[in-house]
């Protein structure tokens, strides 16, 4: 599929304050040694990423408790880059909008460019990212740095004073790109990671937001898996047995 439509952001449950938590750092000193970061196919990146790939790569209710939470935390004016990003980004319409009328720049980074082309979001401008961002985001794409640390104190580098960085996370990937010590984790030290890579560059109130599924009254219906659980009768009625994971790890200049 060449195109898609974002689901409405009241389409979905707002975020609740019991969904956010303070990340509280447990290392002092980079713990992580070089061969973390190494990955099974080594090859150039350019290769692998070569061909577009005109997929979504969280699934459909996934997407939709996505561009809610980028509703309220991308904002509707300013500078904004989404990097390690493809043909769509999952902001919501109006912010397409408010790129078409100028109120926006959204710039993007990606390993494809007939994908980013196709990218509504970045039609509007030179290609060239500003000296100053108000915002970044990054989607399902930070198990694949290998140099994260440097990627994120770069970015810090180039925010405005209070600026943030939102980065999204799953369970799906490219097993041979990732790096090895994501594949080495389960979701909650995965989340630790992330908060130690925001941490070691330098971000401050570095917070985790679970996106995962809720039912009407705020209770997770899935495990970190993603695996409905038994109780939820509706979905079970549906024959629903999956929902992918939800997470944003975010942190302010």
């Amino acid at each position: 599929m060449l195109s898609h439509t974002n689901p409405s952001p009241s389409s979905a449950e707002s975020i609740s304050p019991s969904q956010i938590r303070k990340y509280i750092p447990r290392h002092q000193s980079w713990p992580y040694a070089e061969r973390d970061f190494s990955r099974s196919d080594e090859t150039e990146d350019d290769d692998f990423y070569d061909q577009p790939r005109y997929v979504a790569h969280i699934d459909d209710a996934a997407i939709a408790r996505l561009t809610t939470y980028f509703n309220t935390e991308v904002p509707r004016n300013g500078r904004v880059l989404d990097f390690c990003t493809s043909w769509h980004s999952w902001y919501p319409d109006d912010r397409v909008a408010a790129v078409q009328s100028k109120e926006l720049e959204v710039y993007g980074i990606g390993m494809n460019k007939p994908e980013l082309e196709r990218n509504q979001l970045f039609k509007n401008h030179p290609g060239r990212a500003p000296p100053r961002l108000d915002c970044a985001t990054c989607t399902v794409s930070i198990d694949y740095l290998n140099k994260p640390v440097q990627v994120l104190s770069s970015l810090r580098e180039c925010m405005n004073e209070n600026g943030k960085v939102h980065l999204v996370i799953s369970n799906r990937c490219f097993p041979t790109k990732a790096v090895r010590i994501w594949l080495e984790l389960d979701t909650e030290e995965r989340l630790q990671l992330v908060g130690a890579y925001l941490h070691f560059a330098g971000w401050k109130d570095i917070e985790i937001v679970d996106l995962c599924a809720r039912d009407k009254e705020g209770k997770r219906t899935t495990d970190d898996n993603g695996t409905v659980l038994q109780d939820e009768g509706m979905l079970s009625f549906l024959r629903l047995q999956h929902m992918d994971p939800l997470w944003a790890v975010r942190g302010m200049k």
